[in-house]
């Protein structure tokens, strides 16, 4: 039995980092089966063909009791449930997605196509059809007589097939290891449930939504009825899962619009010229901030510099006007270590920030902002934990896993007062999205502001010292 993928691309011959099979030597891999053998018919720029090679011997079937105990079978010679096995060890870094050197070649969808040589197709031969195409393929396949010299045994059981599409390495391997056994519907070893495990585990990302998810899953698994209704309902509780997902998703969306802009709103009323985005994350409030004329200084911080290269590309950094990027700076840094980059702002926004913080963190944040940092505004926003009854599908009680702690209005509102009195600041409340007369709004915010006995202290000490 025989599989071939190839790939049509530039630096074609890059694909075999992704399989971690050197192109130069060919490969071999004992099976408790047989031996597979990996090798390149073709390596060029412009296109690569790799080949995975199963000499199975029917001999070791038997003494292995796989259940396969005629020595005359068609099992040594067909693309069956070994090939899946086969894929899974030896391309199993491919299969993954993950490569050290390659990540974008890995992310990246390519021009792959496959052949599977032998395939056994007993079903009805639209079905290659019906399963393939959904995922994006474009299917072909060559068939045989079954004996030339008796043309009324009609055609063979077996064919060659070939799919062609633009998707990724891994997906495309995945697809393989989960469909050559629904055409075959043999399993060389024992079924049970950890095979449900296997078949959700390559299909979460496309099993659920394929229009023949129920054929391919009662096929895999052998027509084993409890097995297949055992998967397909774990499917149906993802697909209710997937959609209640989809509508919280929806409604933070919304919810996290409505609050950029109260922020923006706020910021401007105050009269902010210069305004630091403290936990910037991925510059959404960033790319609001940007556009207005009024704001002439801007500061963005966060931990992750990562997250900074997505806040850059966020907001189309590189085709940045000199005067826009003049008055932007983007740094890296901690919100509980003092740091001067954060001092001389008007405005400082921390918005949905404090509750990934550690409790035991919180006070380092505070001396951070009010007492070193001191803008004349600052603006906290954090959920409203209370809200949390509203969210039915919540695990956990939080509304994110990073989430530390979610306070209820009064929680919030005892923290806000304590700091504001502390480093004289004065404080007002506001509610941000929906309120219920019950729970509240999603989201809770603070405005603070410098009391002006204090600024104008302040402002004589360091002309004093000048």
């Amino acid at each position: 039995m025989i599989l071939t993928i190839s790939y049509a691309g530039e630096n074609a011959q890059n694909i075999g980092y992704l399989f971690r099979k050197n192109p130069s030597r060919p490969q071999v891999f004992e099976l408790n089966y047989g031996k597979a053998y990996v090798f390149y018919p073709e390596v060029s720029a412009q296109k690569t063909t790799i080949a995975l090679l199963l000499d199975i011997d029917p001999v070791d079937l038997a003494r292995n009791g796989s259940g396969l105990f005629d020595y005359v079978c068609d099992r040594p010679y067909v693309s069956s449930s070994f090939t899946s096995v086969a894929i899974a060890r030896i391309f199993g870094s491919a299969m993954s997605g993950r490569s050290d050197e390659f990540q974008d070649l890995a992310d990246a969808k390519l021009d792959l196509s496959a052949t599977i040589v032998t395939l056994p197709c007993k079903s009805d031969i639209s079905m290659l059809n019906r399963v393939f195409e959904p995922l994006g393929y474009r299917v072909s396949f060559e068939r045989f007589v079954t004996d030339e010299r008796f043309s009324e045994w009609g055609e063979s059981a077996y064919i060659n097939l070939t799919i062609e599409g633009k998707v990724r390495l891994s997906d495309l391997l995945r697809h393989i290891y989960v469909l050559i056994p629904v055409f075959d519907r043999k399993k060389h070893y024992w079924i049970g449930e950890d095979e449900v495990d296997k078949l959700l585990r390559q299909g979460e990302e496309w099993l659920k939504d394929h229009p023949e998810r129920e054929f391919i899953t009662k096929c895999y698994l052998a027509k084993s009825r409890s097995l297949a209704n055992l998967a397909l309902n774990r499917l149906r509780e993802a697909d209710d899962e997937t959609v209640e997902q989809e509508e919280i998703n929806k409604e933070k969306l919304s919810l996290n619009r409505q609050r950029l802009e109260r922020v923006i709103d706020i910021v401007k009323k105050c009269g902010a010229k210069s305004v630091i985005d403290l936990g910037c994350g991925e510059g959404n409030l960033l790319s609001l901030l940007i556009k207005e004329p009024s704001i002439e200084k801007i500061g963005a911080i966060d931990v992750s510099y990562p997250i900074l290269e997505r806040a850059k590309e966020k907001i189309k950094y590189d085709r940045l006007c000199d005067s826009a990027k003049e008055k932007l700076l983007i740094f890296q840094g901690s919100l509980t270590y003092k740091d001067r980059r954060f001092e001389g702002y008007d405005a400082a926004c921390v918005v949905e920030v404090i509750e990934h913080l550690d409790l035991s963190r919180l006070n380092a944040f505070e001396r951070v902002l009010f007492e070193f940092a001191r803008p004349r505004y600052a603006i906290v926003t954090t959920p409203n934990g209370e809200y949390n009854e509203k969210y039915e599908n919540l695990k956990g009680g939080l509304r994110h896993s990073d989430h530390r702690f979610e306070w209820a209005r009064g929680e919030f509102r005892d923290w806000a007062n304590r700091v504001a009195q502390k480093h004289s600041y004065s404080v007002q409340f506001f509610d941000i999205g929906e309120s219920d007369e019950k729970l509240g709004s999603p989201t809770q915010a603070a405005l603070f502001s410098e009391q002006t006995l204090e600024r104008d202290r302040r402002k004589y000490k360091e002309e004093s010292r000048l």
